[in-house]
């Protein structure tokens, strides 16, 4: 068995479809302390809480947008270039802690206990951002920065906890459109958030009578708080997942092992999901002030409603990519999707001084190039970061991934302002172009082609390959627990069969 194998042999997907069919079967309880119906109705609150929270992740992530325009203004000599990308980044560096450290948990204590944690993190993070003061008005932004970084760890944490509950949750009660469906419920919120939260702050700022500009923002970071908390009722009452409950490992994780295996899979999608938050990022959190600056009204409602119409633009782009993720492939729509990047920033950029001159042309450019990315990286790191690995280590290599990205994240956007300083803006664009040409290297020599089969044979596989490799420890937890030399009659079916 080679090392970087991504399948234990070809012919052990049928075989272990076949094996796996009787017991797992969806019309089967699945167990005898959970009936079926019990958690028919479990997953479906998952999805739909996962999806509606995520909408929270999207709204915090894109709330700097219209503050970083605002806080400007309120502020103009301490609000500093520097002040604004430490309290924007604040989030991000959060999210890159909460990402690996509730990737980890959401393996060993569970999806629930995770996802419980994550969403009190977001309560607490906002309640103190909106409270923000000091002695001095510096003061006053490091605790905005303190607090932007406890809601970052709990919207990070939310990526693998959510995701992977939602991923698990949709194979049991649709696996044909597991793809689309997880879609609907990650990345659309995700990129919702962005048009909801410039929605939000333009009815705060209107009902203000475009004054007051405290109360807009303070309002505006403890609405942030609403999204969680409405569906904290329902994340108490779920039930972790069947596959969870079968191969989780709680113990002795065989992390070694699970480098062997996974070791290509995670160059792509940590390599492509660190490219995708590089340009999309800080061209997300900075585009309010790219706006602001290229329409030279000084008006934040007109740059607030620019911001929508951009945010609004980048929306088809996931609804697309959810439709063809199925039909086209995985790997190909990301892609696609990166030479969206190409494409987009390349006219963007080579073009810069004139197109700035026609805002609506410029806006529309600008919004093409992100809903290209919804498209392809967008929709697909998420999903493939949540089909590629095994239940037992979902979590921790989703986050993995996405820390990576976030990393990423927080690189481009503490370097947008120097780039934009001493090159020029156009030069923020061209550079996405090129991270458009990596990204479809990366996607094409390492991410997986994944065809979206049921993540039990998946979760088969690695048992095998684990058992084959001398780990024989427990997996699962509850009344579906079991050794992972349980799989050891699958081995040797697969092995019978392939010769």
């Amino acid at each position: 068995m080679t090392v970087d194998s991504m399948d234990v042999r070809p012919e052990s997907k049928s075989v272990v479809a076949e094996v796996l069919e009787p017991a797992g079967s969806h019309t089967a309880d699945p167990s005898l302390e959970v009936s079926r119906k019990r958690q028919s109705l479990s997953d479906l609150f998952t999805i739909f809480a996962s999806g509606f929270a995520l909408i929270s992740d999207g709204y915090q992530n894109n709330l700097m947008t219209m503050a970083n325009v605002l806080l400007k203004k309120e502020y103009p000599k301490e609000y500093t270039s520097t002040v604004s990308t430490r309290v924007s980044n604040a989030l991000l560096v959060g999210e890159i802690i909460g990402q690996i450290v509730i990737g980890l948990t959401c393996d060993y204590l569970g999806r629930k206990t995770a996802i419980v944690f994550t969403t009190a993190m977001i309560v607490v993070g906002g309640i103190l951002a909106t409270a923000s003061h000091g002695v001095t008005i510096d003061g006053m932004f490091w605790m905005m920065t303190v607090a932007r970084g406890i809601v970052g760890f709990g919207t990070g944490g939310e990526y693998p906890a959510s995701s992977t509950s939602a991923s698990e949750s949709a194979n049991e009660l649709t696996p044909k459109h597991r793809g689309p469906a997880f879609i609907m419920v990650t990345n659309f919120p995700l990129s919702f958030g962005g048009p909801f939260a410039v929605s939000i702050f333009l009815i705060v700022l209107m009902a203000c009578h475009e004054s007051h500009y405290s109360t807009v923002w303070r309002v505006c970071f403890g609405i942030g708080c609403i999204w969680p908390l409405s569906v904290f009722y329902f994340r108490i009452r779920m039930l972790n997942s069947t596959l969870y409950r079968r191969g989780a490992i709680k113990k002795h994780v065989p992390y070694k092992l699970v480098l062997r295996y996974y070791w290509k899979a995670l160059i792509g999608t940590c390599g492509a999901w660190f490219l995708y938050d590089f340009v999309t990022f800080p061209n997300g959190v900075f585009s309010g002030t790219i706006i602001s600056e290229v329409t030279k009204t000084g008006s934040v409602r007109s740059t607030g409603e620019w911001q929508l119409l951009l945010g609004t633009i980048a929306l088809p782009g996931v609804f697309l990519g959810a439709i063809l993720c199925n039909r086209v492939g995985r790997k190909n729509i990301m892609m696609i999707g990166f030479s969206g990047y190409l494409i987009f920033g390349l006219i963007i950029g080579c073009s810069y001084d004139k197109i700035t001159k026609i805002i609506p042309l410029f806006v529309v450019f600008y919004g093409l190039m992100s809903s290209c990315g919804n498209f392809g990286p967008g929709n697909m790191l998420g999903l493939l970061s949540s089909e590629t690995y095994a239940t037992g280590v979902r979590g921790t290599c989703y986050g993995l991934s996405a820390a990576i990205g976030k990393a990423g994240a927080a690189i481009g956007t503490q370097a947008f302002q120097p780039i934009a300083t001493h090159l020029g803006k156009r030069w923020t664009f061209i550079i996405a172009a090129i991270c458009g040409v990596v990204g479809i290297l990366v996607t094409y020599f390492f991410v997986p082609d994944l065809s979206g089969e049921d993540l039990r044979i998946r979760d088969e596989q690695f048992r095998v390959y684990l058992v084959a490799n001398g780990w024989d420890e427990a997996m699962g937890e509850d009344d579906l627990q079991a050794n992972a030399d349980d799989g050891a009659t699958i081995a040797d079916t697969a092995q019978k069969k392939g010769g």
